[in-house]
């Protein structure tokens, strides 16, 4: 099984929103769409599924233009939509009904889910009476309710308070086990780091890095250096020709230019008597590599 997407391009009144956009997700796990808000990916999204025309390019499941038709696939917009005025488990029924599924079957999956979420003591209760999270626990059930080959989850954890995306993390950690096959839109970079192995980074509707996020970290080589030490080292760190990142409560962050430079500043800290805590050398973040890329673009 295997999503291709090719050229897709999309014009709204003579402005690009989407331009030449192409990836491929051929094995199952978590595909993320990063970009800031505007930079095209629900635009994108709308356009692989045929809900919205491409102006140029195709998306393909399985070699087979995408449709209800020939793809079962999930999908939960960034704009939430439920049935305010309707029971839980009512209208998910409805949903999984909408999906070709039989009344009994709807309805057993949905309870399934809404034990997994600890949702089941709200199922006969309507909608609106529902904290906003669970509100949009809710939506994700219909989006999964009938079990889909493809599932397009567009900033999932938008909204959500800390025990709601832990929750929701879990579920998502569940179906890639399960070997599902998920693209993930957000614009948070630490979302994206947890779960995707593989990504597309748009700005202005452009793709500026793509790949796995292996490949794109190792790319960059070690050039983050964590130490926390109880004598201030500052001095030894500009000597060394580290640049200071951030400083925290408990440690700081430089950049450096390799393993190299990270030893040498080792070295002077313990001949002058200081011994670190923590002497951490790692590759940059995703949120530090996204906001190079975008610096670099503008």
């Amino acid at each position: 099984m295997s999503l291709q997407v090719n050229g897709l391009c999309k014009s709204f009144g003579g402005k690009v929103a989407v331009d030449h956009i192409s990836f491929a997700m051929e094995q199952p796990g978590v595909f993320g769409l990063i970009g800031t808000n505007g930079a095209g990916k629900t635009t994108t999204i709308r356009m692989i599924l045929g809900i919205m025309p491409a102006d140029e390019g195709s998306a393909t499941w399985n070699g087979q233009t995408i449709s209800r038709e020939t793809l079962s696939f999930g999908y939960m917009p960034e704009e939430r939509g439920i049935y305010m005025k309707t029971k839980v488990l009512e209208q998910l029924v409805y949903f999984g009904r909408l999906r070709g599924m039989d009344a009994a079957g709807a309805k057993r999956s949905a309870l399934s889910y809404l034990e997994r979420l600890q949702m089941e003591e709200y199922k006969d209760t309507v909608a609106e009476k529902l904290s906003k999270g669970n509100q949009q626990k809710v939506q994700l059930i219909a989006t999964l309710i009938h079990n889909p080959e493809l599932i397009f989850l567009d900033e999932p954890f938008s909204g959500l308070d800390p025990v709601n995306a832990d929750m929701l993390s879990q579920l998502i950690r569940e179906l890639t086990k399960e070997k599902r096959y998920i693209v993930m839109s957000s614009h948070q970079m630490s979302t994206v780091e947890e779960y995707c192995e593989n990504l597309l980074i748009l700005h202005h509707g452009k793709t500026i890095l793509s790949g796995s996020m292996r490949d794109i970290k190792a790319g960059y080589g070690h050039t983050n250096l964590v130490v926390s030490t109880e004598t201030d080292c500052s001095a030894i760190a500009e000597g060394c020709g580290l640049k200071l990142l951030e400083q925290r409560a408990t440690e700081t962050e430089y950049k450096i230019n390799g393993d190299a430079m990270a030893g040498r500043f080792l070295s002077e800290l313990v001949t002058g008597g200081i011994f670190p805590t923590k002497f951490e050398i790692r590759e940059p973040s995703l949120n530090e590599i996204f906001i190079e890329k975008v610096e670099s673009d503008l």
